[in-house]
């Protein structure tokens, strides 16, 4: 897989890509259920495998594009008789959606047929490859992106779904998700969560355990700890700071917490993965 790494403010581009790679790198792998804050486009070359969407699932075969929206509760897994192989592609941008809806995806019609994949392919080598250009390789990529797009515009049929309706209980753990992560920040507890959402603290629990195989507590915890570290990398905040950024008003606390979902505690972690 390789990483792209920003070469301009992205918040102003119609597109800025993430990563991009194949299957390879994760060979029948199963992911989620899950989040994401970005756009993954698949392309699957061969085999099958099996995608949960919202709580509609869907199977997914040879020459079949599928999308993963950012904020939707997601997983995948392959046909362990007939694993599938597949191109991916992660990104986010301000143009997204008006692209996504000229090839026909979005949440709720989140898979295509492609009538033409070796041109789907191609595009995705042309990404890959442009690592090979260390001076333009962001824009070697970005545009190999939008020839995917075009050839995606051109050559696929988007399948619509049996059910499109929203499962309740996919949208209360949406629901909730969305608190966390705009309210991390603040002393929240799990009451409040669930009372945002409109359940009881039971009820929700239960939910998270079902669909995420985590409690809201922990989830939220380890919400808490990536943002930490994304901060103790990227800035030179202090580890009071980084700790009442994140929710916690006791810096001991935060870095006993800190050190035992990561391993190790905030000062060692920031001198060993502080970049400039």
């Amino acid at each position: 897989m390789y990483c792209f790494k920003p070469k301009a403010d992205y918040s102003r581009l119609d597109f800025m890509l993430y990563h991009c790679g194949n299957n390879d790198c994760e060979r029948n792998q199963s992911w989620g259920p899950g989040i994401r804050d970005y756009y993954s486009l698949y392309y699957v070359t061969e085999g099958s495998g099996f995608l949960t969407i919202d709580g509609q699932d869907y199977t997914i075969v040879e020459g079949t594009c599928f999308l993963i929206p950012p904020q939707v509760i997601v997983s995948y897994r392959p046909d362990l008789l007939n694993p599938w192989s597949y191109h991916f592609i992660g990104f986010n941008g301000q143009a997204v959606d008006d692209y996504l809806a000229r090839i026909g995806l979005s949440v709720s019609s989140p898979i295509s047929n492609c009538e033409n994949g070796k041109k789907v392919e191609a595009c995705f080598e042309y990404i890959l490859e442009s690592v090979n250009h260390p001076k333009s390789a962001d824009l070697q990529a970005i545009s190999g992106f939008y020839a995917l797009i075009g050839t995606l515009c051109d050559h696929t049929e988007p399948q619509i779904p049996r059910i499109q309706t929203i499962s309740r209980q996919a949208d209360y753990i949406r629901q909730a998700i969305e608190y966390i992560e705009t309210n991390y920040s603040r002393q929240i507890t799990v009451e409040e969560i669930s009372n945002h959402v409109g359940i009881n603290r039971k009820y929700l629990t239960k939910l998270f355990n079902e669909k995420m195989d985590n409690s809201p507590k922990n989830y939220l915890i380890q919400y808490r700890i990536n943002k930490a570290c994304r901060l103790l990398k990227q800035s030179t905040l202090s580890i009071q700071e980084v700790s009442h950024s994140v929710g916690y008003t006791d810096a001991l606390v935060f870095s006993k917490i800190f050190k035992k979902v990561v391993g190790t505690c905030p000062r060692e972690y920031r001198s060993a993965n502080f970049t400039s």
